[in-house]
């Protein structure tokens, strides 16, 4: 079930939340709608299940214009991030809800119906808490048991809102492991709403990067994150750091940098911006050529299996951070206040709009 999404736009008062917003969602595949808070990748999410109406475009499925069908009429099954399970039903009976309530000329029979709940139990590894209540789940396992109550009428698209948003970073981190493997083999077309990065990154198929109602890219994982659209994407998708300069003669000066810059024509005098994620700055002892940087070192915080380390460029009022691993920072043997040459790799340059 292939969905298009065409020249969507939806106010709220005086405020707009999507504007003119054209996507397209193959058939089949997992796409993230990934953004920050008040992006509208929510808002674009409840148009496409029918629970928004907006001011204006279309939505298809399959071809077919599902812009006035109601939400009944759409077979998409919705997952929400707090669960929405019926508190006062087993489990069983919350996976079954959808399929009991089916008008009498369409319902399942009983036997009919223990065996799809008991096949979407199984499916999502809850198989022997069928008979147990919501409040005596842990927060994962009520996801998974939401997530089977939206497969049980058998949807033809998938729609998650922010699913693992209410969970630790260890559930959440393991659920979205899960959910990759259950697409995997079910393949029904989903769609979900995150705002992390690492989330939308590890599971889906196709990232849609939102910002301010609009659509700044989409692309694989890797497409986003190699290879970013604007300054928004590359900011968005990791920690960066940020080297103020100008262009003079297919150079970009960029305080203390020097990167080619003949892509763009005519830039001569004009204002750009070096983008270096964190991780792509490299710390030495020794200057080894004019591509690196005399800087101090401010801080050292270890997280985990990384260092982040903050350093003062010499000869400017910013700082730049390093993210390093622990064998790396070990190597070193870093000190606070001493002074280093940074290295930074993969500079990619901004002019306005326009990427060198």
């Amino acid at each position: 079930m292939g969905i298009e999404i065409e020249n969507i736009s939806k106010h709220f008062g005086d405020f707009s939340a999507l504007g003119n917003v054209s996507l397209t969602v193959p058939s089949g595949e997992l796409v993230a709608l990934l953004g920050p808070s008040g992006c509208g990748k929510t808002t674009l999410l409840r148009i496409i299940a029918g629970l928004e109406t907006a001011d204006s475009g279309r939505i298809l499925f399959n071809g077919e214009d599902t812009t006035r069908s109601h939400v009944r009429e759409r077979k998409v099954g919705f997952v929400f991030q707090h669960y929405a399970l019926f508190r006062h039903m087993t489990v069983f009976d919350n996976v079954a809800f959808g399929l009991t309530v089916r008008p009498k000329s369409t319902r399942p029979s009983r036997e009919e119906i223990r065996k799809k709940v008991t096949e979407l139990l199984h499916l999502v590894q809850l198989e022997n808490m069928a008979n147990r209540y919501p409040s005596q789940l842990s927060g994962g396992q009520r996801q998974r048991i939401a997530l089977a109550r939206a497969l049980a009428v058998e949807p033809q698209v998938l729609l998650l809102d922010e699913p693992f948003g209410a969970l630790d970073a260890q559930v959440r981190a393991e659920l979205r492991r899960w959910l990759r493997k259950l697409h995997d083999e079910i393949h029904v077309t989903s769609v979900f709403v995150t705002h992390d990065q690492e989330e939308a990154l590890e599971v889906a198929d196709r990232i849609v990067v939102m910002n301010r109602g609009k659509v700044e890219q989409v692309g694989t994982p890797d497409q986003v994150y190699e290879h970013p659209a604007s300054p928004f994407v590359l900011n968005f998708l990791g920690n960066v750091n940020l080297f103020h300069g100008r262009i003079s003669q297919g150079q970009a000066h960029l305080g203390g940098l020097q990167v080619d810059s003949k892509g763009y024509a005519g830039a001569d005098d004009t204002p750009a911006v070096g983008y270096v994620r964190s991780h792509d700055i490299e710390i030495e002892r020794d200057r080894q050529d004019d591509s690196s940087i005399k800087a101090v070192v401010r801080t050292i915080l270890k997280l985990g299996p990384f260092v982040r380390i903050s350093l003062a460029i010499e000869g400017n009022s910013e700082f730049i951070e390093a993210e390093l691993t622990r064998d790396t920072y070990k190597h070193l043997n870093l000190q606070q206040g001493e002074q280093v040459y940074v290295r930074p790799r993969r500079v990619r340059v901004f002019v306005e709009d326009f990427q060198i």
